[in-house]
């Protein structure tokens, strides 16, 4: 495997305790050379879970382990994405493979080129915790600083990829081969079609894990802006900085509605939850919706999902301004399908990623498309027979709906699903959390967290979150794929 040495002292140090990292100087030796300690903003990987239900580092099982050790060797450091993405190792195990493999291996694009295409991709949502993580490793693999003053400051083919970055982002569907054919052929700055391939994917890997990143609610590491202070702890543990930065405490950061002892509201709504996914398999049983009314019954759901907004005056957390690293700061996401303008339906039994983005991806660029596939099915089928309490219980119904809905938002229609299921499996404020965390995903609030699913696990929720996850990518990725193929033919 290539590695990267560790390039910052380690912060983890459960895990160094545990033999992955060499020896340290103590803390309190350093303190006591006049060295001005930092100590962590926030409590734990996420401001969203209680540091107290994570996966405590040093503690975790041996599989796990070795996941941490493989992170840690690859990246230098265990991060918090990874601390919270180890609820489920099977699912992280992959993610890390594919990251590894697009950042570090051989491939079409030069290295540094890799991490600043992360950082153009996760500005445009403003995800400040990935840009800075990938500033840092730009640099380390002998990056021009200079690029890092603005996107006018890289070299022209990298401006050049601007466009297509900010239309995956917030409108794929309006990418068109004429979209592919201006990079391809563009004289003295133009992509090869490996090179173009690596790009998307590298796009949609950082616009989809900055959704990730806010709907988790991931933590600033602790040697990142924000995510440290040099303040020392006041009497209750924090002081007025933590305040300014969204911590209000211990009592508002481990109050959480998820993993805690279920209320009869809370009880009620699990109940009348699996109840309807036990009728509505028994009509798929009893009878079978014609193919108008599935046509139709598509086009309400993705009309309707136009309609579902937040009315939150609750501010996400504050980041700091990235916009330097992309154009057209005032470019966003737009429904689908607006008043007077009409969109076609992507119909996946005409492109799909198994028959066609696939074999495309695999042709260009070796081995990501069979790592890619790997990830969307293990996030599609993961599953563990479990509803909040209840065991033994078959969540494949839900789980499809969950995917089903947000490729519906992105306009992709799946001839064979009955759109009807959506509205009876996700309510309202379900649906308000998946369309923020996919859509415009710095816009995503603990109270939108805490509002959906209460008497669910965190890790349930962390579940929802990579279905989210690959739902995005692999829509983002259908739309580039289906430009490039139609360029090519």
């Amino acid at each position: 495997m290539l590695c990267y040495p560790p390039r910052r002292p380690c912060s983890q140090e459960g895990l160094c305790s545990a033999g992955v990292c060499g020896d340290r100087v103590p803390l309190h030796d350093s303190q006591e050379l006049g060295i001005r300690i930092p100590r962590p903003l926030g409590h734990g990987p996420s401001r969203f879970i209680p540091e107290k239900e994570t996966i405590q580092v040093g503690k975790e099982e041996a599989t796990m382990h070795t996941l941490f050790a493989e992170s840690f060797a690859t990246l230098g450091r265990l991060d918090n994405v990874t601390l919270v993405m180890v609820f489920h190792p099977q699912y992280l195990e992959s993610f890390l493979k594919t990251q590894h493999y697009l950042l570090q291996m051989d491939g079409p694009l030069p290295l540094h080129y890799r991490h600043y295409i992360g950082i153009m991709a996760a500005a445009r949502h403003q995800c400040s915790y990935l840009v800075n993580l990938h500033v840092n490793d730009f640099l380390h693999v002998g990056g021009d600083p200079k690029w890092l003053n603005g996107l006018e400051n890289a070299p022209q083919k990298l401006q050049n990829l601007g466009e297509l970055n900010k239309m995956l982002a917030h409108r794929p569907w309006l990418i068109t081969k004429e979209h592919i054919e201006q990079l391809l052929k563009t004289e003295e700055n133009s992509w090869s079609l490996a090179e173009l391939i690596h790009a998307v994917v590298l796009l949609t890997h950082y616009h989809s894990l900055a959704s990730f990143t806010f709907g988790c609610g991931i933590s600033p590491e602790i040697d990142c802006e924000g995510g440290h202070t040099f303040r020392p702890p006041s009497v209750s543990n924090y002081c007025i900085c933590d305040i300014t930065n969204g911590y209000h405490g211990m009592d508002e950061i481990h109050a959480s509605p998820a993993g805690t002892i279920p209320s009869t509201e809370s009880v009620c709504e699990v109940e009348a939850l699996m109840e309807k996914m036990k009728q509505l398999q028994e009509c798929r049983d009893e009878e079978e919706a014609s193919q108008e009314e599935m046509a139709t019954r598509f086009e309400r759901e993705k009309r309707e999902s136009m309609f579902v907004c937040s009315s939150e005056d609750e501010e996400s957390a504050a980041t700091r301004d990235v916009s330097r690293h992309f154009e057209d700061t005032s470019y966003g996401y737009k429904d689908f399908s607006r008043h007077g303008m009409h969109v076609p339906t992507f119909r996946v039994q005409d492109y799909s990623w198994e028959d066609h983005g696939y074999s495309l991806v695999n042709r260009l660029y070796p081995d990501v498309g069979q790592l890619l596939d790997e990830k969307f099915h293990i996030a599609y089928n993961l599953t563990y027979n479990t509803m909040a309490m209840h065991k033994d219980v078959d969540t494949s119904m839900l789980r499809r709906a969950i995917w089903n809905y947000i490729h519906c938002m992105f306009g992709i229609r799946y001839d064979d699903y009955d759109y009807g299921e959506i509205n009876q499996l996700l309510d309202r404020s379900f649906k308000v959390y998946i369309k923020t965390v996919v859509c415009t995903p710095e816009k995503t609030t603990k109270r939108m967290y805490d509002s959906f699913w209460r008497q669910f696990e965190h890790s349930e929720k962390v579940h929802v979150n990579l279905l989210l996850v690959e739902a995005r990518m692999q829509a983002e990725l259908l739309y580039a794929l289906r430009a490039i193929t139609r360029y090519m033919t």
